[in-house]
């Protein structure tokens, strides 16, 4: 197998992989990626259009293992002997189970079938007995269930999975880390899990004190300040106003319009890390502008006008808007934006009466300009829990740049164990 003797921080697999946000930070810190597992076809295509096949590609794919969508399940029951030959060749497993029954924004569910894909993540971590574990969610993974009549359940589903692996040969350590920290546009707050295996430690280390080091050269390297990235200037650039609008799909009336990007003369340091190495000319994809309807412009003026930018909108406020939407805020221009999720109408615009372009909420998640989303914008009803178009791909994904944080901090364990 050539992948084993790729020169790099180490070969790596990535579990839920999504779009591929993990993925590219980790390729970014100088990782080699073996494969990704990813059910959704929509955002498997996006994955390996930038991460297979595109300027993004690192990985060096087996020949037994179909590069397709598939699920966890699928793969230990369809390749069990080539799994376990792995042993002893991977160094990293990187995944973010799905968030959605744990998120404090959502309807926590203990018997949520998505909270037992952590399972099949240890089940993974048994076979391949990888050096290093990084396991990322939302905070609510740390915090414990209520059950229907109201009682809280003895330990968070953290501990258990935590248990799980100590029981494997791993240390593991945990924290709570805000990716704005580390030049991501957003306060993004998420639970991370890093594993060592026992017989690598040869003394005792907290990864997470490694951080602080490791913030500052990696926005030395970016060209970034100390200071959060406010979401102005992330996507001033993508403002209507910056741009000629065109239509691109159908009538002027029914069609959908698109920005017509063109490069300001003068680019943030955030702008340009995230365009850096391409040329004036290049215009992202994912450009495409929400088709409202005029009533429902209005509606987003008057929020606007009653709202405090970066706070969700009160329930008196939701009462004179008619609306029992659980949450919408207007980005504030000067700060991090608020944690972007799968619903684009959540987050509207600081200055401009709409939602978000996919492009936008990318930037946001600190995407380059060159990554390229595919499959449709989005979808409604019951197809929303069956399929990830752009949006929900974007909103689901781990922020490259925190992607990046972590596969340096991983390198560096894995340099003073060696």
């Amino acid at each position: 197998m050539g992948w084993c003797g790729i020169k790099s921080r180490g070969v790596y697999i990535d579990l839920f992989s999504g779009c591929g946000g993990f993925s590219l930070g980790l390729g970014q810190a100088g990782w080699s990626g073996l494969f990704a597992v990813e059910k959704d076809h929509m955002a498997f295509e996006t994955f390996k259009h930038n991460l297979i096949e595109g300027k993004y590609s690192h990985f060096n794919w087996p020949d037994w293992l179909p590069q397709k969508a598939t699920t966890i399940q699928e793969i230990l029951a369809n390749f069990p002997s080539q799994l376990s030959s792995l042993k002893g060749h991977i160094d990293l497993i990187a995944g973010g189970p799905p968030c959605q029954g744990f998120s404090m924004a959502g309807r926590r569910k203990e018997d949520d079938p998505r909270n037992k894909l952590s399972e099949e993540y240890i089940k993974m971590v048994k076979l391949v007995s990888p050096k290093y574990l990084v396991l990322e969610n939302v905070k609510g993974f740390n915090s414990r269930f209520k059950d229907k009549a109201g009682n809280q359940s003895k330990v968070p589903y953290s501990e258990i999975v935590k248990m799980n692996l100590e029981s494997l040969g791993y240390k593991v350590f945990t924290d709570v880390i805000d990716s704005s920290y580390f030049g991501v546009p957003q306060n993004r707050v998420r639970f991370i899990m890093v594993g060592i295996r026992k017989d690598l430690l040869g003394s005792e280390l907290d990864p997470f004190s490694l951080l602080n080091e490791i913030q500052e050269s990696f926005l030395n390297d970016k060209g970034l300040p100390r200071k959060p990235i406010s979401v102005k200037s992330a996507i001033s650039d993508l403002e209507l106003t910056n741009a000629e609008v065109i239509y691109h799909s159908g009538s002027e009336i029914k069609g959908f319009k698109k920005l017509n990007y063109s490069t300001p003369k003068k680019l943030t340091a955030y702008q340009k890390a995230m365009r850096k190495g391409l040329k004036r000319q290049f215009k992202p994809n994912s450009l495409r502008i929400a088709r409202h309807k005029p009533e429902t412009v209005e509606k987003f003026k008057t929020i606007q006008s009653i709202c405090e930018p970066g706070k969700s909108l009160t329930d008196e406020q939701k009462e004179i808007i008619g609306t029992k939407k659980q949450v919408i805020t207007v980005l504030d221009p000067s700060l991090p934006s608020r944690t972007l999720t799968t619903l684009p109408d959540d987050l509207l615009h600081y200055s401009e009466p709409r939602i978000l372009t996919v492009r936008e909420n990318a930037r946001i998640q600190s995407f380059p300009d060159d990554f390229e989303f595919k499959g449709k914008y989005t979808t409604g009803g019951e197809r929303r829990t069956q399929e990830c178009p752009r949006y929900t791909q974007v909103g689901n994904a781990v922020p490259p740049f925190m992607g990046e944080v972590l596969g340096r901090l991983i390198g560096v364990l894995n340099r003073e164990a060696s």
